[in-house]
């Protein structure tokens, strides 16, 4: 863990408790551009043990937090995390453009686990992040879960899915008109077989009225080349 991360997390009472009680660290590299929003509601795709939806709470405290895990075990340390705290959901399914089940490839770190293959690259790139094993996990689209009329606006849609970005949005089309802001971890080297790279994502977003923002928390290969970062999108 960075120390300038380690630092943020046990300045924070809130993020001390959580890391401490149930070892689930903040991603506290999100907050600056939480901080920059004004939501009332965040709808957390790919939520793994709740790292972003620590700071979501945090940074966007009236905000209603509405999250989505399909592996149980990261569901259960989700739900641990956040017991007693009535403006968080967490629904056990992966979002994707059609309803039924779905391979989930399992990583060694579970965070980096996902609906498509995992590459040589990833685990070259992020030592530890191999495939361990799989699983079925259910799969359907946003609006099975959440009505137009629960996402108060202005609403933040957060996409961190391991190269499945754009199928995820695609499940979340018919309500992409509620959401100001569109918050995706995207990739510009294939590191899952068959993912959709930022150009692709970015196209997309603007085909729907989205444009880019801003670009946050780049990570570099040795070589100086981009491999992924945060976007953010703004109607």
């Amino acid at each position: 863990m960075k120390g300038n991360k380690l630092a943020a997390l046990l300045k924070s009472p809130y993020y001390r408790r959580r890391l401490l009680r149930h070892c689930v660290a903040a991603g506290v590299e999100h907050a600056r551009v939480l901080s920059g929003l004004d939501c009332r509601t965040v709808v957390d795709i790919g939520a793994n043990r709740g790292q972003f939806a620590l700071v979501a709470r945090q940074c966007q405290p009236h905000a209603r937090i509405i999250s989505f895990e399909p592996l149980p075990a990261a569901a259960s340390k989700f739900r641990a995390v956040f017991a007693g705290d009535d403006r968080v959901t967490l629904h056990e399914v992966a979002i994707g453009p059609a309803p039924g089940n779905a391979t989930m490839h399992i990583s060694k770190r579970d965070d980096s686990s996902s609906l498509l293959p995992i590459t040589v690259t990833q685990a070259s790139l992020f030592p530890g992040t191999e495939e361990a094993a799989t699983a079925v996990v259910h799969v359907a689209p946003l609006r099975e879960f959440i009505s137009s009329a629960k996402i108060e606006a202005p609403a933040l849609l957060k996409v961190d899915v391991q190269g499945y970005e754009l199928q995820a949005l695609r499940g979340c089309e018919d309500l992409l008109n509620r959401f100001a802001y569109v918050y995706a971890e995207c990739s510009f080297m294939e590191l899952y077989a068959g993912q959709a790279l930022a150009d692709e994502v970015i196209a997309w977003l603007r085909e729907r009225g989205f444009k880019l923002r801003g670009v946050h928390n780049m990570d570099y290969d040795p070589g100086g080349r981009a491999i992924q970062a945060d976007f953010l999108f703004a109607r």
